[in-house]
């Protein structure tokens, strides 16, 4: 089970020699007990300490005397044996057989467990405890996901319930994941199976050595200000005042710490680089990759959508503009907030309005009269945790009846509408500055619904200094394959940003270039300072590197090498290797790519972008049959997967196999759904066997993306076909919807091709 509670705090020690910061080591929290027995006991049972332990009789919190439980036509048993803890469960194969656990996973409100296999993979099962009380539905055992199957990431076996890639970097301390990529095992260690002092605090020898070395004639106020301690995690703000014109406190100065940093390594969506640069000291974003606001991860608004592990929401939030840290509500030791719930926001929203029930509409003292009900709702994820959003939005049902985003009003009165709780808002707050206040989520719904007003709306937000640099990143982000002026003009603004969010957004969003615009764009990041930004600059430019001239290439030698490191640290996943291989065919090393995309397969024969890849390199080397091969390989390993399809598809066209094709292109399509280019593809391959069916599946392309080009394939099918049947009222309906969004002339143009 993930972690959910913020990581540790400490006093402001600060650092006191960089000599001693080189050389320390760390020592385990048993070494803390004597001097900081407070902290230690408030830690004791805590979510950081239950993080993971070795299987025993205190750790194990589920019922293994012989229980069993029914899941997909199987009994499933939990039982110990010899003293330890077993599960008969199936396994990679489907059959039924014994695994020895080896460790717990978190606490509560869910207990997860792991089996160990002798290539050092440690596995979570699929089944978890309830630990809550009986009253709570608690105290049973229960399938986490009982929807998956052998060939999606998520089943057991498989690399979405890896602890060594998945897990492990947050639920131990000073971890070493040790995988060797020539023969596809871990030796992982770590100096605490668990969240150990150290895991927040850094390695704690320098500290031990000061305190046991520290001239007694210091003064006792130097020493608290020097105790060798690597990092600082006291609060970013020392004193809120109240100012003029402020209903809330205000910091009287922002001075910025290591706290937040620190957190954020296992409180945020991310993907690890390496396990050797300071994140703390540097760059966040040296270390890991941060994932923006996408919408596989948040709804357009920004709330949270699939687990986001709360700081990309806080980065979002006015919260961190204003210097609050974790710990102003978190106490790290215990995982618990430092006052009571419906305290912690008057610590500094002071002003006795925001307690009345004019501001929380609700009863005072009722659950939906608190702050966070409204400001920070909860989603529950595996299907009993609940985790409350730290964005720290104002309910916007105004917001939420366009770009159809959920809204606590109606989450509560479910009876309701959005329509009705703006009106009841409006009522409530008349001169409220929040109520059809401008937003940045009406950009992103725009973009998701390919509406033609898209790609200027996001190179607005993108420039729009009032919003978080973690939105306008995102902003950035998804102006991937658009290449108007306005989107020029936002690129070339960020990519000069002083915020890494920023530039990193801008790599993604430069994608509809070709070359060489692209490189003119991007190149200056490939010396930034950043490993995230200019390592990802490197992969973006490097699909150009037979393009590229003698300088260039050497300018974007040593990134493209760090990029290259990078995906060998995440070679133990399919996209690290499909990754390595996509450097190696842009280079020319085919041989090479070729044997990265097979290990790739090899590996985690579920990831089918491997397939596609590999497919298509055979392709460009006019090996159709092998390309062919190589697809139906990837559709009997991974049938969930639409791009398979299509580009079986798409190789049956090229053999001239129409039948095939068609068939291949429409399972594509109507496994894609949403994919509105799987439908224009599949059309237009269609119409010399079906026109009427050809313009069909084109106008469901133009219903998916709005697009007026995809319209306009329609007509002209439709014109090319003009004879036969009921083709030409369909082309009559076409052209007048047509004409209502392009000019005169392209209409005439197509009504000109009937006649002749």
């Amino acid at each position: 089970m993930l972690m959910r509670l913020l990581l540790c705090w400490m006093m402001a020690f600060v650092l006191f020699d960089p000599a001693i910061a080189q050389s320390v080591n760390y020592v385990g929290s048993e070494a803390c007990i004597d001097c900081h027995t407070q902290q230690v006991e408030a830690w004791r049972g805590s979510h950081h300490e239950m993080a993971m332990k070795h299987a025993t009789a205190t750790s194990v919190l589920g019922n293994f005397s012989d229980q069993s439980l029914q899941h997909d036509g199987k009994t499933n048993r939990f039982f110990t044996k010899d003293g330890d803890y077993w599960v008969h469960i199936a396994g990679a194969d489907q059959q039924l057989a014994d695994f020895k656990i080896s460790y717990t996973f978190g606490a509560y409100p869910l207990q997860q467990y792991m089996v160990e296999f002798a290539d050092g993979r440690i596995q979570l099962i699929p089944f978890a405890w309830d630990s809550r009380p009986p009253e709570q539905g608690g105290q049973r055992w229960f399938h986490l996901y009982p929807e998956t199957t052998p060939v999606d990431e998520f089943y057991w076996t498989n690399a979405g319930q890896n602890w060594n890639f998945m897990c492990a970097d947050c639920h131990s301390t000073n971890l070493k994941k040790n995988y060797d990529t020539k023969t596809n095992t871990y030796q992982s260690s770590w100096s605490e199976i668990n969240v150990g002092c150290e895991a927040c605090h850094g390695p704690a020898s320098g500290h031990i050595d000061y305190v046991t070395q520290v001239d007694a004639r210091e003064s006792a106020s130097h020493a608290s200000e020097r105790m060798g301690l690597v990092r600082d995690l006291s609060v970013s703000v020392k004193e809120w005042v109240a100012k003029q014109g402020h209903k809330t406190l205000q910091p009287a100065a922002i001075v910025p710490t290591e706290q937040v940093q620190t957190c954020a390594q296992c409180h945020s969506r991310r993907t690890q680089l390496n396990q050797t640069v300071d994140h703390v000291k540097g760059s966040f974003l040296d270390r890991y990759r941060l994932s923006l606001i996408t919408p596989e991860l948040y709804y357009h608004d920004g709330q949270i959508y699939d687990e986001d592990y709360v700081y990309g929401s806080f980065l979002q939030s006015r919260m961190a503009q204003k210097g609050v840290t974790c710990t102003n509500c978190h106490d790290p030791h215990t995982a618990k907030l430092t006052v009571a719930e419906e305290a912690v926001c008057g610590q500094c929203h002071v002003s006795p309005e925001y307690a009345s029930s004019e501001h929380t509409l609700h009863q005072p003292g009722t659950e939906a009269a608190k702050c966070t009900t409204c400001h920070m709702p909860e989603t529950t994820y595996m299907q009993i945790d609940p985790r409350r959003d730290h964005s720290w939005h104002v309910p916007r049902p105004d917001l939420s009846q366009h770009i159809k985003t959920p809204n606590v009003c109606t989450g509560c009165h479910q009876d309701k509408t959005n329509s009705w709780a703006d009106t009841e808002l409006g009522k409530r707050f008349p001169n409220s500055a929040y109520r059809y206040q401008q937003h940045f989520g009406v950009a992103f719904y725009a973009d998701s619904i390919n509406h033609q007003a898209a790609p200027d709306a996001l190179s607005y937000t993108a420039q729009d200094s009032s919003l978080s640099e973690i939105i306008r990143g995102s902003a950035l982000s998804r102006m991937a394959g658009n290449t108007g002026q306005n989107t020029l003009v936002a690129l070339a603004r960020a990519v000069k940003h002083n915020s890494e969010l920023i530039r990193l957004g801008a790599i993604e969003g430069a994608s509809g270039y070709g070359w060489p615009e692209r490189w003119q764009i991007l190149s200056p990041m490939l010396t930034d300072p950043v490993l995230a930004v200019r390592t990802e600059t490197a992969g973006s430019l490097g699909v150009f590197w037979q393009q590229m001239s003698l300088p260039q290439r050497e300018l974007l030698n040593q990134p493209l090498q760090e990029y290259i490191e990078i995906q060998m640290f995440n070679a133990d996943r399919g996209f690290g290797r499909t990754n390595l291989a996509n450097v190696y065919r842009a280079m020319g090393e085919m041989d090479k790519a070729v044997l990265w995309y097979q290990g790739a397969i090899e590996i985690e024969p579920y990831f089918a972008a491997s397939y596609v890849n590999l497919a298509d390199l055979y392709r460009s080397q006019n090996k159709e049959a092998l390309a062919l091969a190589v697809l139906l390989q990837g559709m009997n390993a991974q049938p969930n997967d639409s791009a398979l399809p299509y580009s079986a598809g798409l190789a049956y066209l090229r053999a001239g196999e129409k039948q095939q094709a068609i068939a291949f292109l429409k399972k594509a399509a109507v496994m894609a759904e949403g994919n509105s280019h799987y439908w224009y593809v599949y059309g237009l391959a269609l119409e010399k066997t079906d026109a009427l069916a050809a313009s069909k599946a084109i106008k469901t392309a133009f219903d998916l993306s709005g697009n007026p080009q995809h319209l306009y394939a329609q007509c002209e099918v439709l014109a090319r076909n003009y004879q036969l049947g009921e083709v030409a009222a369909a082309f009559e309906r076409c052209t007048q919807l047509l004409g209502k969004m392009v000019p005169p002339e392209v209409v005439s143009q197509l009504e000109a091709n009937i006649k002749s």
